[in-house]
């Protein structure tokens, strides 16, 4: 399936090393076949490492890759209770480590290799030619130096989370708010480790997710030791009750007392709303930052502000891929075939579809994005399904064509993830099934599907 050129000479490259990216090596040794994977960070799991803080909702068992479980039990590896809900650092010390450090699978891992072009070899994106059986050239920056190796196919599981949404909530960026950085989060800050710069100030939070609320409660908890410490939070919903979510019953218990707590810390008063706020502009003011914008369809100004935390999600970074041949949907910027299937303003419960290696294709042979850039600005993405992403596009890769296709998904029972949650279940191009919690699932595949207790809901 790799084209004319002799396939046991190249290796396919995987870019970033998170889990995704190990989980796509453990299926290509399982396959027996070549694989380098580049890393810009200085760990494998770097980005994971940023938020490693952070608890995650799901069992551990849906956090590891099958094949990569299989290549850890061979040398007396031990899952750790694998219904404990680890923080990203747990899953990077106690799974990726250990992976990456597998004889086979360590020589394959360069680390502090940035890609920064993918092209195919003596052709630009114009030229067609001989293009689908030239290999692939990776321009990567390694201590200084850029190097150039080829490859027989690529798979981009680089992630988002080095590239954030702005403020602004028309998404542009601004030399304003560049020039503000050191006065911004992007994501989740460990508030505990940066006691000393949240103490006493005025801090506004933005977005309505999950990483927005678990930033307010650290910062809340903050506020009971110093209680000088003035919280603001922007959302864009019209009712602040939009984001407290199913609570008690949703399947995922963790998130559903993390919209519990946040429910009680608004009704506590010890937190400014401000909703629905559109912000236009942020401005540096005598050491402080003016955050310029409607509240409510009025001009409003806040100019008090000494940090902003924003947690207005990511977007993919495609900057590099210039010269592939990609096909990206104009508003999600996922692939075309996968938007539908995941775009927030259908799908208001991050609805998890079964989907493989035939939605994942790209008009560039042997080319995949993968994990969650493969979801593009879609808030929606689970580890499982980045898993098996990678399965069925490994299967295609080498040869097993009926195994690619055969959609193999197992996910935890995650329950009510809006408070209306039927209204998620919308008509989309996909054909849409609905479990017995009104959840919906679907797939214009042939599907193995497994999910506890009927729920395909993030």
């Amino acid at each position: 399936m790799m084209g004319q050129f002799d396939k046991s000479a190249l290796p396919v490259a995987i870019i970033g090393g998170g889990p995704v990216g190990l989980a796509a090596a453990a299926h290509l040794l399982k396959k027996g076949e070549k694989f380098i994977i580049l890393e810009a960070g200085d760990s494998v799991g770097s980005s994971m490492l940023e938020w490693g803080h952070v608890r995650m909702f799901s069992p551990l068992q849906y956090n590891i890759d099958k094949a990569a479980k299989e290549l850890l039990e061979k040398t007396g590896w031990t899952s750790p209770d694998e219904e404990a809900l680890p923080t990203g650092r747990e899953l990077v010390e106690e799974y990726l480590l250990p992976l990456s450090n597998l004889p086979e699978m360590k020589e394959q891992i360069m680390l502090r290799a940035k890609v920064v072009g993918v092209a195919k070899k003596a052709h630009d994106k114009l030229k067609t030619g001989k293009r689908d059986t030239n290999p692939f050239q990776l321009y990567v920056e390694v201590n200084g130096d850029t190097k150039v190796m080829e490859a027989k196919a690529v798979i981009d599981s680089s992630g988002t989370w080095s590239n954030p949404n702005p403020i602004l909530s028309n998404g542009i960026w601004t030399n304003a708010e560049r020039k503000l950085h050191n006065q911004i989060h992007y994501g989740i800050p460990n508030v505990v480790q940066l006691e000393n710069r949240y103490q006493n100030k005025s801090i506004m939070v933005i977005g309505s997710g999950h990483s927005a609320i678990n930033a307010l409660l650290e910062l809340a908890t903050l506020q009971q030791k110093f209680t000088d410490t003035k919280i603001y939070w922007v959302l864009r919903k019209k009712q602040i009750n939009e984001v407290y979510g199913g609570q008690e019953n949703d399947g995922l218990e963790a998130r559903g007392k993390l919209g519990i707590r946040i429910q009680q810390l608004v009704e506590s008063g010890r937190i400014n709303i401000l909703t629905p706020f559109h912000i236009n502009g942020v401005y540096p003011t005598n050491d402080k930052i003016a955050v310029v914008g409607e509240l409510d369809g009025e001009e409003f100004t806040l100019s008090d502000i000494d940090e902003i935390v924003v947690s207005t999600g990511f977007r993919p970074d495609t900057s590099f891929l210039n010269e592939i041949r990609i096909n990206l949907d104009s508003a999600v910027e996922s692939i075309e075939a996968l938007a539908p299937l995941i775009d927030p303003n259908i799908h208001s419960c991050g609805t998890v579809r079964p989907h493989g290696e035939q939605e994942l294709r790209h008009p560039e042979k042997n080319f995949y994005i993968v994990g969650m850039k493969s979801y593009g600005r879609a808030p929606t993405f689970l580890l499982a399904t980045g898993y098996e992403q990678v399965r069925s596009v490994v299967a295609y890769l080498t040869g097993d064509v009926e195994g690619a296709k055969e959609v193999q998904l197992e996910l935890p029972e995650t329950g009510v993830c809006s408070v209306n949650p039927a209204s998620s279940c919308r008509d989309s191009d996909a054909p849409a099934t609905k479990s017995k919690d009104g959840s919906c699932c679907g797939s214009p595949v042939p599907v193995r599907l497994e999910i506890k207790n009927n729920s395909c809901c993030e």
